[in-house]
């Protein structure tokens, strides 16, 4: 990877940055971690409490960049042919007609994703684990550069169903946006006064360029030692007590590619320790299914991950 190289994909990650600034005060870290599973190839899921600006981040970042976004608003009678699309039959010329779906875009919002039923959400599973769709027992590709954003309420159960394992896994990353401090939340005031920002954001990235800010991000080194030390990270949550399970191989993964992002965004061209160690939560925490009495007794996910990183030695 060249200096030149590593340049252009740093201006690309600023600039992106920049822009949805203008729209979230307060969410640079939210941002990071946004941007970070966008360049590598991983989808995120947003759990925060109502109004705290998910949506608002989905939106801002799909009108940064010259890429096509569609938003599913997920309802207990949504259906998978809602997502994927169906095939219509013409009178016409006597043929079944397919008309895609939502799914094929490049930037999907999956908005209150734990609303629709266990069924309806199995209709991303392959396209976000495979980048494809099987429709009518025909495959059909999704563009290169396909990125979910889905975000659900974490405190309003009625009417939802929790996501399954198979399709939290499907989640590179999942985090929270939090409340800004009172001070960025008197400038969201001013800034909402007459009109939402959102309505004069322009894009700043091309698709092409987040596309080679992807092969760019390939291209950054990792140790077989660092390799090692993820991998060591995700073992031993699988038999941590209170884990009835683990985090899978693909977690490893997630894990990698996204700290890959991190150390480009921070003008590296090697991946540190410190770039795993900030990831190990958002990458591996939501993977974990706690047994019942470790929930009972208040132990939760996170801190089983952060036990975890105070454990597992920190190569030199």
């Amino acid at each position: 990877m060249t200096t030149n190289t590593q340049e252009s994909a740093r201006e690309i990650f600023q600039k992106i940055t920049t822009n949805i600034a203008l729209v979230m005060r307060g969410q640079a870290a939210s941002t990071r971690m946004l941007l970070a599973a966008l360049a590598s190839g991983g989808h995120v899921l947003l759990e925060d409490f109502p109004g705290t600006g998910k949506t608002t981040l989905a939106k801002a970042l799909a009108q940064s960049l010259e890429a096509t976004f569609k938003r599913i608003q997920f309802t207990p009678d949504l259906l998978p042919s809602d997502i994927l699309g169906v095939s219509i039959f013409d009178q016409r010329d006597q043929h079944f007609h397919f008309h895609e779906g939502p799914v094929f875009t490049n930037i999907l919002l999956a908005d209150e994703i734990n609303r629709a039923s266990p069924r309806t959400q199995s209709a991303l599973l392959e396209a976000m684990g495979e980048g494809q769709v099987s429709v009518d027992g025909e495959r059909r590709t999704l563009p290169d550069l396909f990125f979910v954003i889905a975000t659900e309420n974490p405190v309003e159960f009625r009417g939802t169903y929790p996501l399954p394992e198979a399709q939290m896994d499907r989640f590179a990353m999942q985090f929270k946006l939090g409340y800004v401090a009172p001070e960025e939340e008197v400038a969201i005031l001013t800034a909402q006064q007459h009109k939402h920002p959102l309505d004069q954001l322009k894009s700043s990235a091309t698709l092409a360029e987040v596309v080679a800010l992807r092969r760019t991000v390939e291209e950054v080194r990792i140790s077989d030692e660092l390799k090692r030390y993820a991998v060591d990270l995700v073992s031993a949550t699988r038999g941590a007590n209170g884990v009835q399970l683990g985090a899978s191989p693909r977690a490893s993964i997630a894990l990698m590619k996204a700290a890959q992002a991190l150390a480009l965004f921070d003008g590296r061209d090697f991946v540190s320790p410190d770039q795993i160690q900030e990831l190990a939560v958002p990458v591996i925490a939501h993977r974990l299914v706690m047994e019942p009495q470790a929930r009972f007794s208040g132990q939760t996910a996170r801190s089983v991950v952060e036990a975890v990183l105070k454990t597992i030695k920190v190569p030199v």
